[in-house]
């Protein structure tokens, strides 16, 4: 017994390191990456109430915006991101998994999915990622204005799911998905399921870069939703650069049945400016125009609903990873969803801010 054991260790040794010695695949592939950013804002009507958009809800107050560790493996034709942020930011951008995050500092998962690429075409991915609508991003640094949009503040945030990227040419490519209902990493209440989908062209030879969106299902209370989004980009020259993000979003309410039907609806378009005079020092001008006659967002508690304009100038001065964000923003609303310092009702609003981002 004893020699039928060294005789089969013998031979197992001698079938690894033969294996081993004929294995020339490349070491695992790992990256590291992060990025933080703080900010100040005073509001001119004196308040904190006026903000209606994502992560900056402070006034005359210096804050914390949100640490981020991303960590990418991968080794043959499977990969791993696991995305961490921890921070107030972090916690809005995941409020319904940590519904109190708003008010301290939170840890949040922005990202975590395993892929594999079934062919050099098509890759799939399980697991949560950032939605594929709209044009800004969570990530302060990824982003040239540091105050966000109304679009990006009432879109989609994540999806939770399986999806495929395909490439379908050098300059065309597309992705289709299966998520858990917005912004849910779990789904206990029902199995209701969004579909997703995009179609980008991005041409090498050309400056211009297209992407149309769409994402549609039923949320966890019956409420049918459908959402068409483009983005599209054009860099004249080194100087010059546009950007422009398109959605229209609809909600009909299928839990009852004897209702008229029919369909509510928001949108939103935006156009950005973007000038780089040096490697150094630029400025991003975005103009925005909100519309909620229905009342699903902003506009909630006015019985007519409305629209809001809003305009922001931000520079950027880069050191290096550093990036300093001088901005000034101007909202005006069609209501008065605003206040003074003293409390009275108003349709305008204006901020300055300061932020620092670093990112390595």
């Amino acid at each position: 017994m004893k020699r039928m054991l060294t005789t089969l260790f013998a031979v197992g040794s001698t079938f690894v390191a033969f294996a081993q010695s004929t294995d020339t695949l490349p070491a695992p592939a790992f990256k590291l990456s992060g990025s933080a950013d703080v900010y100040y804002k005073y509001n001119l009507n004196g308040n904190y109430t006026d903000n209606k958009t994502s992560f900056t809800n402070s006034h005359n107050s210096f804050e914390l915006g949100m640490v981020s560790l991303k960590v990418e493996h991968g080794f043959k034709k499977g990969s791993i991101v696991a995305d961490l942020g921890f921070g107030k930011r972090a916690g809005e951008f995941s409020y319904n998994d940590l519904p109190e995050a708003s008010t301290g500092l939170s840890m949040a998962i922005k990202q975590l999915y395993v892929s594999y690429e079934l062919t050099d075409k098509i890759k799939v991915s399980l697991g949560s990622y950032a939605t594929h609508i709209g044009y800004e991003l969570v990530d302060a640094y990824l982003n040239r204005n540091y105050s966000m949009s109304y679009m990006f503040s009432n879109g989609p945030f994540f999806s939770t799911g399986v999806k495929a990227d395909i490439a379908l040419s050098s300059s065309l490519s597309a992705m289709v998905g299966v998520f858990n209902p917005t912004d849910l990493k779990s789904v206990t209440l029902n199995s209701h399921k969004y579909i997703g989908a995009q179609l980008g062209f991005a041409p090498a030879e050309t400056p211009i870069k297209l992407y149309l969106n769409y994402l549609e299902g039923k949320d966890t209370f019956g409420i049918q939703n459908h959402q068409v989004d483009l983005v599209a980009t054009y860099q004249f020259n080194k100087v010059l650069g546009l950007g422009y993000n398109g959605t229209y979003s609809t909600y009909s309410d299928t839990r009852d049945k004897s209702a008229p039907s029919g369909s509510k609806n928001w949108w939103g378009s935006a156009l950005y400016v973007n000038c780089d005079f040096t490697d150094n020092f630029g400025l991003t001008l975005r103009g925005e125009y909100f519309s909620d006659k229905d009342g699903l967002k902003v506009f909630s508690g006015v019985p007519d609903g409305g629209d809001v304009l809003a305009g922001t100038l931000s520079f950027n001065y880069k050191a290096g990873n550093l990036t300093i964000i001088p901005e000034f923003r101007l909202d005006k609303a069609s209501a008065d969803i605003f206040n003074k310092s003293g409390g009275a009702p108003y349709n305008l609003t204006s901020n300055v801010l300061l932020a620092a981002v670093y990112h390595f």
